[in-house]
């Protein structure tokens, strides 16, 4: 048996079908990033997970993306979606050397 649906509907499932937001987990062990550079599509998620035996605290004040994840300790993890188009500039509020750039494209 074959199913028709109405304009409307097909249109509605074409417009609002299901996001196909990817998640990109990013490492953190021997005060440093897994990657120094990540390209992510807008809508994305990024999860920082700390694989340290000591606390990070992630944030960024870009134009793009401001957040700060506050401090979490060994084999937690925070995450973020990412919004809008452009580039997020991530660090560590406690190892300043901790640097990632994220490109977020549309």
């Amino acid at each position: 048996m074959r199913t028709i649906l109405p304009a409307a509907a097909a249109l509605a499932i074409l417009v609002c079908g299901p996001a196909h937001a990817a998640e990109h987990v990013v490492s953190q062990k021997g005060k440093a990033f897994s990657v120094k550079r990540l390209n992510v599509n807008q809508g994305d998620n990024v999860k920082f997970i700390n694989d340290d035996p000591f606390a990070h605290n992630i944030f960024s004040l870009s134009d793009v993306k401001s957040f700060d994840l506050g401090s979490y300790g060994q084999g937690l993890s925070k995450s973020v979606v990412m919004d809008k188009a452009g580039t997020v500039e991530v660090e560590c509020a406690v190892h300043p050397d901790m640097k990632l750039v994220i490109e977020v494209k549309k």
